[in-house]
């Protein structure tokens, strides 16, 4: 009888868990936040909630949400935390990601880009450099004028080639994609951009989900990355 009350108990426990995070999701979804996904937070008192509009935190009785950059003190310094929550769904597309990776690794970042930004050219000019600093370079789609454009359209030929690192490549040296594709892969990416707060390109999100904008020179992220 008493391991039938303690399993009833842990059945009431889990089920209040869930009504609690449904509620948490509803309220989001009334001031039209959308594929919203709740889990724990660093915060006492607060869950975390990745959507469409990026990451909040939303107090545990719904009444208060806190929307911008949050950092952890740690080891004396300030450690941008905001964005670890969508490292698991950007490392999810890491099969769709156009890698040049470093023979001695000792960084990966992630470099939102777009094929008509100049910092972004001169970034993939500089890629050697990166690697030969044990930088990985790994590129995702964002088309800055979003999905009905040409560029949104050349990108998921680049990004569905059979080689796309070749593709890339030739586009960069100026032979651009003649046949146009709809933006499918691409489009995720820009999603996923966007809920990380890109606005422009290039922006490099680190292997902790900081996100640095704009183009940073080799040696100067590098050094970024060891801070």
């Amino acid at each position: 009888m008493k391991t039938n009350i303690i399993a009833l108990s842990l059945i009431g426990l889990s089920t209040f868990t869930f009504a609690s995070d449904a509620k948490l999701k509803n309220q989001l979804e009334k001031i039209g936040a959308t594929e919203v996904k709740i889990s724990e937070s660093p915060l006492s008192g607060f869950k975390m909630a990745a959507s469409n509009e990026g990451i909040v935190y939303i107090s545990e009785d719904g009444r208060y949400i806190i929307q911008g950059k949050i950092f952890e003190l740690k080891n004396g310094k300030a450690v941008d935390i905001t964005n670890q929550g969508l490292m698991a769904e950007l490392n999810s597309y890491a099969n769709e990601m156009i890698i040049y990776p470093a023979k001695n690794e000792k960084h990966v970042v992630t470099v939102f880009m777009d094929i008509t930004c100049h910092y972004c050219h001169l970034l993939h000019q500089k890629i050697k450099e990166y690697n030969d600093l044990g930088i990985t370079i790994r590129y995702l789609a964002f088309p800055r004028g979003g999905m009905n454009t040409q560029t949104a359209k050349q990108m998921e030929a680049i990004w569905t080639a059979q080689d796309k690192m070749k593709a890339l490549n030739d586009t960069e040296n100026g032979k651009l994609p003649t046949q146009l594709k709809t933006p499918e892969i691409v489009k995720k990416h820009y999603q996923l951009g966007i809920k990380f707060g890109v606005t422009g390109t290039p922006n490099i999100v680190t292997s902790e989900g900081e996100l640095i904008g704009g183009y940073v020179e080799p040696k100067e992220l590098a050094q970024m990355l060891l801070e």
